[in-house]
Parts: structure tokens; sequence; C-alpha cells
């Protein structure tokens, strides 16, 4: 597919998606959003693609909904008939959230509004030191979309969330690291350098089970302890018959580090 406002391209097991506007802060749009599903529908779907690592071009990760434009002729996004016609395009988030893949945002700098939720749908955000996050909505004098209201409290504590979300604040890089929006903060020249190396270490991973562990993590939010166990015991059978299993098991023996395939 050829992408207007993103950069794609797959390479070493990652696919890294680049959102570029940089001239507007990489703001969404419609068309932008149909470009995100339809990328990381695509990551989900190739084999080939065994970590997903999200971008913002120039100054900024995303300034959020792109308030210049009206209707345009956006591109097609990646569902058909009736679930084409009554999927909300809200749910760009969702899309990635729901991606089977691994997921890391590398944040470059101003994350904000939907651009913020865009980065809250990902497993794993690195921050730069010139990072700056708000979920700016009440500074619009509207209510949150794109998943804020969910995202937040699940992440920070429901206390924590509602300030964030009542303000409109921006929250720097630092703060983001002490409430856990963010696992790590770099230096800006360094930022890329090391989200492509996490992506890197994920990507030549034991992919089945790294898959497996993740669903499973988004299910336990929905489960009771017991049942959640039995879960775990079912599925890790699937991964316990993987060629990665059995490397890892040899690699134990021989005392060396595991070659995985993803298999």
């Amino acid at each position: 597919m050829n992408y207007r406002d993103i950069l794609y391209g797959v390479a070493d097991g990652i696919a890294r998606i680049t959102l570029n506007k940089p001239e507007k802060l990489n703001a969404l749009s419609w068309g932008t959003w149909a470009e995100i599903e339809s990328a990381f529908e695509a990551a989900g779907a190739d084999d080939a693609v065994r970590c997903v690592l999200l971008t913002g071009a120039g100054r900024g990760f995303s300034a959020g909904t792109d308030l210049t434009v009206g209707e345009e002729a956006a591109p097609e996004r990646p569902y058909r008939g009736r679930v084409g016609a009554m999927r909300s395009r809200y749910l760009a988030t969702a899309t990635v959230y729901d991606c089977r893949k691994p997921t890391v945002a590398a944040v470059n700098g101003a994350c904000v509004g939907a651009g913020f939720s865009l980065a809250l749908a990902c497993d794993i955000r690195i921050a730069s030191e010139a990072a700056r996050f708000s979920a700016i909505f009440a500074k619009r004098g509207i209510s949150a979309d794109t998943g804020a209201t969910w995202f937040l409290p699940r992440m920070i504590g429901m206390e924590r969330a509602l300030e964030m979300l009542y303000t409109g604040r921006i929250v720097g890089a630092e703060e983001a690291l002490k409430v856990g929006i963010v696992s790590e903060v770099v230096p800006a020249d360094h930022l890329m350098t090391r989200a492509e190396a996490l992506a890197r270490e994920i990507a030549h991973g034991p992919t089945l089970a790294i898959e497996v562990m993740k669903r499973l993590a988004r299910d336990g939010l929905r489960r009771d302890l017991a049942e959640h166990i039995e879960a775990e015991q079912f599925l890790q059978a699937v991964t316990t018959g993987s060629e990665d299993a059995r490397e890892g098991r040899l690699s134990f023996l021989e005392k060396r580090d595991p070659q995985f395939k993803g298999r």
C-alpha cells in the first residue's frame, strides 16, 4: 500500500511506522488514522513482523487531531462490508491496542490529545527528555475520545488520570516516568537507538510465547485468578511444543544464548 501520511517498512523482524507530517507536528486527520489502521493490520498479519515500532517524524510524536482540515478524501480503511460500515473511525486506537504483535512507541516530543491516546495504545512507551504529554481535551472544551478515558485510569490509577483529564495540563518526561506513563526516559539523541534496540530484542525473542503472554496479560484484566491460571496452563501447552521451546531447552543444556526463530 502507498501511504501519504506515514512511513512503513519492515526489516530485521521490526515493522517501523513513522507518523510523517512534521510540519504539523504529526497531527492526525481521518486519512492518517486510516493509514495507521492499515499499517497495524498489515504488521499483525505479516509473519515476518515480530515487533512494531511507532514514532513521529520531526520535533513531535503527535499534536493530536488535525483541526485544520475538514472532510477529506481519505484512503480506504482495512475493513470491508458491514464491518467497515459499522466500525467507528475513533476505533483506530483499538486497532493498535489489539495488534497481536508487541508494540513499542518512541515518543520524541509533543504527545497530546488523540496522539496521546495513540501512544497509550502501545504496549511500551520510551520517551525522550523532550517528550511532553497531555490529555488536552478539556482545554478545547470537549470530552476525551480515542480511548483516553479507558487507557489512562488503567495505566496510572483513577485519581491521577482524572487530574490529567480534568486539567489537560502538560506532563513532562520525568513526571511521565514517575507516574507510569512511560517505562524509560533517554536523551533525545539516543531515543531511536534505544527504542530500536528494545524492539530488536523483542523481535529476536520467542515470538509465539511473547504473543501468547501479551494476550494473557490483556485477558487477565477481565478474569479472576483461578480462571486465569487455567488459561495460562492451557496456552502454555501451545508454546511447549514449539521450535523455540526446544531451542530454549537445548540452549540451556548447552550453556549458550538461544537462537529463536519465532516458530
